[in-house]
């Protein structure tokens, strides 16, 4: 698998659909760096690296098409439409099917947070908490109750107390 590649063909495939929107581009970008860090942190596989990696970097497609639609993106209008805008990006970059398939399954649960069992299912999920906690400007007891009900890796939690905890 040349992650290096897929990577630079992903990621210029997004910058493209959100041309002119650095937020949405720099929320991308983060979440793909905390997810990577998150992976490297717990010593992941290199399969569940590169599924972690690729799905961060799309794991909000669906935001473009549920605005259009729709003209707002809550997360289960971003689930309901991005495993589709994601399936058509990674076919285009000749992502092997079980690959597409793991990403397109993440990008469309990323935002239920119940019954999480797979590990780079709860590492995306904490990688954009921890990028969203940031952004929306929670507020600390917010974001305790957030980490404490969903965060599970001793890498995600790490990474918490060090951004956000005195």
């Amino acid at each position: 698998m040349d992650f290096e590649k897929h990577w630079l063909l992903i990621t210029t495939k997004m910058l493209n659909l959100y041309k002119n929107d650095s937020k949405r581009i720099q929320h991308f970008l983060k979440v793909y760096t905390i997810t990577k860090l998150i992976c490297q942190m717990e010593e992941v596989d290199e399969k569940t690296l590169w599924i972690c990696c690729c799905s961060a970097l799309v794991h909000d497609i669906g935001i473009k098409e549920a605005t259009k639609k729709h003209g707002y993106c809550n997360g289960y209008l971003q689930q309901l439409y991005g495993p589709n805008e994601a399936m058509k990006l990674l076919e285009d970059c000749n992502l092997d099917r079980e690959s597409i398939e793991r990403i397109c399954f993440l990008v469309g649960h990323h935002h239920t947070y119940n019954d999480i069992k797979q590990l780079d299912y709860q590492i995306l999920v904490e990688a954009d908490f921890l990028v969203n906690f940031y952004e929306e400007g929670l507020k600390p007891y917010n974001r305790d109750y957030c980490v404490n009900k969903i965060f599970k890796t001793k890498s995600g939690l790490k990474l918490y107390d060090l951004m956000y905890r005195p």
